[in-house]
Formats: C-alpha cells, sequence, structure tokens
C-alpha cells in the first residue's frame, strides 16, 4: 500500500510500496533508452556465442538470434505493460498468483539472478578497466561495485537519465565499431552458408537468447511503475520491446561475429580490443572503457532489482516498512554478495558462465507464464493492491494454483534441457541435444493455471478491489 515517505532530496524513497497517482511522472519514450542500454552491454555478448561454440555457423546463428530475439522479448515486454497500471514493482506483484509466503520461491530465484549476473558484469568491468587504464582487476571490481551502489541508491530517475545518455554515447562508439567488425574482420569459410545448417546449435542458440530476453521479465515494471496508467498497455509494450529488442539483438549479434573471427582464441575483453584497434590505433581502448561504464550501469539495475527483491522476501517472512532505512540496507547487503562473489570467482565460473545462464532462465520461464496468464486472462488486470500487502488477504499465504503450475511445468521441461556438459535430458539427447524446453514449459505452466483457476470468485476481488480503492489512493485508483 502507499505509505506515507520522508523526501529526501535527490533520493528516492520508495521500495515495494505503491505508488500513488500524484507521485506519477516521467515519459512514456523512456522505457525504450533505458531497455536498449540494459541490454546493450558486452555482457550480453556471451549470449550470442551458443550456436558458434557448438559447431553452428555463422549466418544460422544470427538468425537463431533474430528469431530468440523477437519470441523472447514479446513476453518480457508484456510484464513491462504491467508497473504503469498496477503501480508496483514486479516481483511483488507474484504474491496474488504464488501468495504470500509462496512467493519467496520465485524471489529465492530471482536474487541468485540478480548476484550472478553482477558477479558476471564487475569482472568484466574490472578486466575492461585494468587493461585500459591499469590497476588490479579485483580493485575495479570494488570501484565499479561502489559507483553502482550510489547509482541504484539514488534510484529510479538517474537510473533513466543516465541510460538515456549511456544510449546516445552507444549509439556513437559502438556504431562505428560495429561497422569495423563487419568491414575489417575476415570470417571462416562457410560462414555464409545458409546450406551449412544444423538443428542442435541453432535450437541451442535460439533457446538461450528467448530466456534471456524473457529474464528481463523480474525487473521491468520496476522501472515503469512511476508512470502514469494512462500511457496504456500497447505503448508501453511497443517501447519496451523495440528497446530491449534492439540493444540485446546488437549485442548478441556482435558476440557471434567476434566468436566466428576469433575461432578458440576468443576471448571478451581481449577481442574487442583488437577488434577496436582494427578500426583504427586505441579505439579498442575506447570501447572497453565505454563498455565498463555500460556494466556499471547494468550492475546499478541489478541493484535495485535485487533491493527490491530483499525487501519484499523480508516482507513474507515479518512485515517491513519500506522506508529509506530499508532501501539503503538491502542494497548495501545487495552490493557486498555481488562483490564477495566477483573477488572470489575463478576462472571455471567465467567459463561456466553459460551453463549458469541457461539454468537461472530455465526457472523464469514457468514464471512468466503464470504470471501474464494471470494479469491478461484470468484477472485482466484487476487486482486488490491493498490485499496483496495483508498476509491474511484474499490472495492467501500459499498459492497453490501458481505454485501447482509453476513446479508442473518446471518439471515437464527437465527432459528436455541440454545444459552444456553439466546435464542432458533423454528428450534433449534423443533430438541430438537440441533444447526445445521453452516450448514445453511456457504452454503447460500457463494453460494449467488457467484451468486451476477457473473456480476463482473475480467478481469478489473486483468488488474488494474497488472498495479499497481510497484506502490505496486518495485520488480514487482502482485496480
Amino acid at each position: 500500500m502507499a505509505a506515507t515517505q520522508t523526501k529526501v532530496p535527490g533520493l528516492e524513497v520508495r521500495s515495494i510500496d505503491y505508488v500513488p497517482l500524484s507521485e506519477r511522472h516521467g515519459k512514456l519514450w523512456h522505457l525504450g533508452p533505458l531497455w536498449f542500454m540494459s541490454n546493450a552491454q558486452i555482457a550480453t555478448l556471451a549470449v550470442g556465442l551458443i550456436s558458434i561454440t557448438t559447431g553452428g555457423n555463422l549466418i544460422w546463428s544470427l538468425i537463431a538470434i533474430a528469431a530468440g530475439t523477437v519470441l523472447g522479448t514479446f513476453f518480457m515486454a508484456f510484464h513491462s505493460a504491467q508497473g504503469p497500471q498496477l503501480g508496483l514493482p514486479q516481483m511483488i506483484q507474484s504474491r496474488p498468483q504464488f501468495g504470500y509466503v509462496g512467493a519467496l520461491l520465485v524471489w529465492l530465484f530471482a536474487y541468485v539472478q540478480y548476484a550472478g549476473f553482477n558477479v558476471f558484469n564487475t569482472i568484466l568491468a574490472g578486466q575492461a578497466m585494468s587493461r585500459t587504464a591499469h590497476g588490479g582487476v579485483k580493485w575495479w571490481v570494488a570501484v565499479v561495485t561502489v559507483l553502482a551502489l550510489v547509482v541504484a541508491l539514488l534510484g529510479y530517475d538517474l537510473i533513466h537519465r543516465a541510460e538515456q545518455v549511456l544510449t546516445y554515447t552507444f549509439l556513437a562508439v559502438f556504431g562505428v565499431f560495429t561497422i569495423g567488425v563487419l568491414c575489417t574482420l575476415h570470417y571462416p569459410a562457410g560462414s555464409f552458408d545458409l546450406g551449412g545448417f544444423s538443428w542442435t546449435p541453432f535450437l541451442a542458440q535460439f533457446g538461450v537468447v528467448a530466456g534471456y530476453q524473457i529474464s528481463w521479465a523480474i525487473y521491468v515494471s520496476d522501472y515503469s511503475r512511476y508512470l502514469p496508467p494512462g500511457v496504456t498497455v500497447r505503448r508501453t509494450f511497443y517501447w519496451t520491446y523495440f528497446g530491449s529488442a534492439l540493444g540485446g539483438a546488437w549485442l548478441m549479434g556482435l558476440g557471434s561475429l567476434l566468436a566466428a573471427w576469433a575461432g578458440k582464441d576468443f576471448d571478451t575483453i581481449s577481442s574487442i580490443d583488437a577488434a577496436g584497434d582494427k578500426v583504427f590505433d586505441g579505439f579498442g581502448a575506447v570501447v572497453l572503457i565505454f563498455s565498463a561504464v555500460g556494466l556499471l550501469s547494468v550492475t546499478a539495475l541489478n541493484m535495485y532489482g535485487g533491493s527490491l527483491t530483499l525487501i519484499s522476501a523480508a516482507d513474507s517472512v515479518r512485515r517491513v516498512r519500506p522506508t529509506l532505512t530499508a532501501r539503503l540496507t538491502t542494497l548495501v547487503v545487495t552490493a557486498g554478495l555481488s562483490l564477495v562473489g566477483a573477488l572470489a570467482a575463478t576462472a571455471n565460473f567465467l567459463e561456466n558462465f553459460n551453463n549458469f545462464l541457461l539454468l537461472v532462465l530455465y526457472l523464469f520461464i514457468p514464471w512468466t507464464a503464470v504470471n501474464l496468464m494471470d494479469y491478461y486472462v484470468v484477472r485482466r488486470g484487476h487486482y486488490a493492491i491493498a490485499e496483496i500487502f495483508n498476509p491474511r488477504g484474499i490472495y492467501g499465504r500459499w498459492g497453490w494454483r501458481g505454485i501447482i503450475s509453476y513446479l508442473v511445468g518446471f518439471g515437464c521441461m527437465v527432459p528436455f534441457f541440454s545444459v552444456g556438459t553439466l546435464f542432458t535430458g533423454p528428450a534433449a539427447d534423443a533430438l541430438g541435444g537440441a533444447d526445445i524446453s521453452l516450448f514445453v514449459g511456457l504452454p503447460i505452466s500457463a494453460a494449467l493455471y488457467w484451468w486451476l483457476t477457473r473456480s476463482l470468485d473475480l467478481a469478489a476481488e473486483i468488488a474488494l478491489a474497488r472498495a479499497e480503492a481510497s484506502e490505496v489512493d486518495p485520488q480514487g485508483a482502482v485496480v
């Protein structure tokens, strides 16, 4: 619910609480640069390597990236449209489906994702700065972590402004870099041969790209919840979709190009540096320094989302007042955990990052199916906001419908998993290692949840939402 907050100049004070209409602000187009730049950073390069490293050729890798981006971003952008309508961060919206306590299931997985990506992001940023500005990698990891913490503490408005500035700079720096990669690098024979198609690397690349785009779903309402509800679902979807899809496809495609050129010698930092210097001497360092700033910004996004998730989780165990102190405490904890992880990480962690990426992405496929089915089909955007924060409210402590749908969908996906050398399910093995788990988990979880929710008294929920509207928002918001 909306809570009385003490205003602190320059700092965002709200966290998991409802954003009242009187505080809604911002322009809809701000979502475009934010989601473009969130994807357009060099950690995303790793997502574009799967096909090349598993024997696929370049042209089919690029086609798989384009197709996976088109599909995965579709689901992610629909989550974004929930923010202005509900005025809530993304993960707190899981309570109507999973319950006041049951939502801890997905919040735990979300927090692991935030931490894991931040470990990888800060190490990459540290390596980039160490190569260009010298100094130890661990020193730069600490610097990036502290700066990202400051940005995340200042919050929503600063994050949006920073991503806008970075977007314009990116278009200049990476525009030149990409043209250089296309024009100056030489690729192996057969790279652009459409006859060199193989299902296994194609589906592996397609699946990880679609899953990567879906994984942003746990963030998106966090950065649209301050917008006024009048922006409409359709326009919110478009700005999020095209920003995220363009940024993601660009960097993943760039990753495939660099991997095809460098072959077994590919290394993110050294390959970018070498490719940049082929444009003109010293340009590789320019690209790396800018890339480190981009990684800092996405690290701040992860800290911000991790803080909201941690507050949500704590509130499910014991009621928490969503104060500035709570934000600061959870941000410091989140930053500290990622810093410890980054400083302790070994080369094996970096080598196995793609496996980590796949495992985390699997966890959110059934969640996104349940959440979107609930919002757009079952409840059609009508929620009793006050009840989301009521441990004994109508949504219950354990949302058995959502939990069962999630677990069944995830369980049905397991035979189709193909996670490098870690695990190959029997169905994936029968398909030659091709991973189609995305196409299994999404429809099964969504359909099962729809079937299980047929007994809900939705008319009573809507009536309760109307009755509580004046409590939630003095301006009479009915959600």
